[in-house]
Order: structure tokens, then sequence, then C-alpha cells
């Protein structure tokens, strides 16, 4: 299972990294981000905004660590979303790191014998399943669903304009109905997830706009039609100001 962890992995290199991109070289200026290090701890850093735009414009960010690159760009886009739950933004970066990694977003566990390909195979698939199992389905149903929706919406928007295949609401709805079976587990209770599950069902197209952000700023700029990623971004935008109101 995916795990908000990824805070918890910065030590020393992270935070002197950060140090020496807002501080520039001027040290009279590390000393003062020293200090609000000690006072306010590395979250009063990474939640900089600074620090966020020194990270994406240095010249070696490829350097920089992934889940450190991950992290801040999830949490300040959700940030600019209103989303300010730590545990959200440690979480969803923890999701994009683990299906970076080959296979993994088609798999339930690291090590698991079979591959899901598409959300009805999971939905099939949690119908016999008991237990842990049951559980691991439920979850990856939820994480999946926000995966595909959040980085590969102009992908699923193609496949509903070529093939009539089901849209981004078909995505919600199923990952929004994993996550929030799965927060009623035993094992989400035990390793303090079902708080995360329980958030990720209720807001999952906020999460999912977010998510959308990050993919066509960042990670796939310059990728599919421009007009249908206009009229996605602005139809997405309406629907969260109805909701805020």
């Amino acid at each position: 299972m995916i795990l908000p962890n990824v805070r918890a992995s910065f030590g020393r290199h992270e935070a002197n990294l950060v140090l020496g991109l807002l501080s520039r070289g001027d040290t009279e200026a590390r000393e003062r981000e020293e200090a609000r290090l000690r006072e306010a701890g590395f979250d009063a850093l990474l939640d900089d905004p600074r620090t966020f735009n020194a990270v994406l414009s240095h010249r070696d960010i490829q350097a920089a660590p992934a889940p450190l690159v991950f992290y801040l760009l999830v949490r300040h886009t959700l940030l600019e979303n209103g989303i300010h739950d730590r545990v959200i933004a440690d979480y969803l970066a923890a999701l994009l790191l683990n299906f970076s990694r080959q296979d993994r977003a088609y798999k339930i566990e690291d090590d698991a014998p079979e591959s899901f390909y598409y959300l009805v195979d999971i939905v099939e698939a949690i119908e016999s399943a008991r237990g842990r199992r049951a559980f691991l389905l439920l979850a990856h149903l939820g994480e999946f669903a926000l995966w595909l929706s959040g980085l590969f919406p102009d992908y699923i928007t193609a496949r509903v304009e070529r093939r009539g295949a089901p849209g981004i609401d078909y995505y919600e709805e199923l990952g929004a109905a994993g996550y929030r079976a799965a927060a009623d587990y035993l094992e989400a209770k035990r390793y303090g997830l079902s708080e995360v599950y329980g958030a990720c069902a209720e807001r999952f197209p906020a999460l999912r706009i977010a998510l959308n952000h990050v993919a066509d700023r960042y990670l796939f700029p310059a990728v599919g039609d421009p007009i249908p990623r206009l009229l996605r971004q602005v139809a997405d935008q309406f629907r969260l100001r109805v909701q805020q109101n």
C-alpha cells in the first residue's frame, strides 16, 4: 500500500539544497533561513513559494531528489487550489512517486503477480475478494482512478471522442467509491489511512483537478490538443467555483 511518507524521508541533504537555493550564496540570507528552519521547521521552508520557484528554475533540477520535486509540485498546486492538508499532499506525492516506477501503477502492491489495466477489471476482482486482498483492491481502485484522471485527462478525453469510452465522471465516481470503502477496513485504520482515504473520497474531483494542473503545467505541458485542454480547464474552474460557493 502507498503511505504518506515522503516528508518523513527528507533529511539534511534536502534541507541543505533548499537553504542553498533560498540564500543563493548570501551568508546573511543563509543565516536567516537556517534560523527559520530551526524555529519553524522544514515545512515552513517547503511551503514558501520561493522554494518552489527556486527548485523549478534551478539549472540542475534533475539532480534534485525526486521526492522533494514531486512533493513541492503537489503541495503548492494544492495550496493554490485551497487544499492545505499536508498529509494529503504527502500522500499524493507518494502516489505519483510509486506509480512512476515501472508497472507499479497496474499492481495492487509491489510484488503482486497480476496487473490491472482497466478500472472495470479491478471492480470485477473486488466482487470475489475478501480481507486484505479486498482492501488492497479497493485502495488501488481509488489510486488508479486518481492517477489516470489526474495525470492523463487528455488521454481520457481523446478516448471518449474516438471510442465513446467513459469520461472523467466515471473515474471520479469509481475512484471515490474505492477510497470510501477502503477507509472502513481495519488495515486502513492500522496504518493511519482512514482519514486520508476519506478525504480523497470526499474531495476526489478537487484533487483530480489539482493533479490536472500539475500535469498540464509541469509534467506534460506540450502534450495533447490545446483546445480540448482549454475547454476542460475552464469547465473545471467553473466547477470548483460552484463547489466553493
